[in-house]
């Protein structure tokens, strides 16, 4: 009978595979690292996050490199769901790819762009615009599978509308050119001391400008109930209604989400500005890595 248990035992073990599975959502800011076996967390952690469309390779190395959290299950991975900011372009792709595999030398590598990993935590399934607002700004139409209408992301210097660093960038424009409002200079001046040549310096001479600007939005935050802060969030989040929903066509019927710090700390003033224009926003989710963990629990 011991016998006949045991063998019984190993059937169902080789019968049903055991997924090991690693998703990394990583953000220009920060990467929200977690394991998953079958529907179980296993560990979750964060690291430093990353844009390759800004940040050279060799940081991006040492930044998936020297963590030394997930070592211990190296062997047993299966598969690696890789969703990057920057992820749109096929060289950028390859390249994280490549880091990827030289670890985990026994899984499936999977890289793609930071839209997807919208869509899947919070569509699923289910058709719909997908919006991300964090440090950075885009939109996609989804139709439940895959992306089939996306929107040009033109990055922090010319584009991210509504984003932290959209939002930062503003602040900080304002306050040289003497537009902020006399009170919150002496809040800004108390909490930042900033001066025009180290704002220059990490803009263009620094790694990760866009993570730099997109500090100042707490700022915006810590002062939302003040008009001047309403009133420049608002045109912010404006522009990007005008980009990047009113350009699927009719945003009015379709189902739309947010994934993203902004969205989730700023949405009293964005659902306002969505109403404005006949729209309603669904579901917000901070963070896209709790939807991940559903959406591969299940796929």
């Amino acid at each position: 009978m011991l016998g006949l248990f045991i063998l019984s035992s190993l059937f169902c073990m080789f019968a049903k595979k055991i997924t090991m599975k690693l998703i990394i959502d990583c953000g220009s800011t920060k990467a929200d690292w977690v394991i998953i076996n079958d529907d179980k967390i296993v560990i979750f952690f964060q690291t430093e996050g990353f844009n390759p469309n800004y940040t050279d390779k060799n940081y991006i190395s040492s930044i998936i490199l020297n963590n030394n959290v997930y070592k211990a299950y190296i062997q047993e991975i299966t598969d690696v769901f890789f969703y990057g900011s920057g992820c749109g372009k096929e060289e950028n792709c390859s390249m994280i790819e490549g880091i990827l595999s030289s670890i985990f030398v026994n899984a499936k590598i999977i890289v793609t762009h930071d839209m997807l990993a919208a869509c899947h935590a919070i569509l699923g399934d289910k058709e719909g615009i997908a919006c991300i607002l964090g440090t950075g700004s885009n939109s996609c139409f989804y139709d439940g599978n895959e992306i089939i209408g996306m929107s040009i992301s033109l990055g922090y210097v010319l584009g991210d509308e509504g984003s932290a660093n959209h939002i930062g960038k503003k602040i900080i424009h304002d306050y040289f050119y003497k537009k902020m409002p006399e009170d919150l200079v002496r809040k800004f001046e108390s909490e930042y001391h900033l001066n025009i040549s180290d704002f220059i310096e990490n803009i263009y001479h620094k790694n990760q400008a866009s993570k730099y600007l997109a500090e100042y939005s707490k700022f915006a935050y810590a002062n939302k109930s003040h008009d001047y802060i309403k009133n420049l969030c608002s045109e912010c989040f404006d522009e990007f209604i005008e980009y990047f929903v009113l350009k699927f066509k009719p945003a009015t019927e379709t189902k739309i989400g947010f994934v993203g710090s902004i969205a989730y700390y700023f949405q009293d003033i964005l659902s306002i500005c969505f109403e404005n224009k006949g729209l309603k926003i669904n579901k917000i989710v901070k963070n896209p890595i709790e939807g991940l963990i559903d959406y591969h629990s299940q796929n």
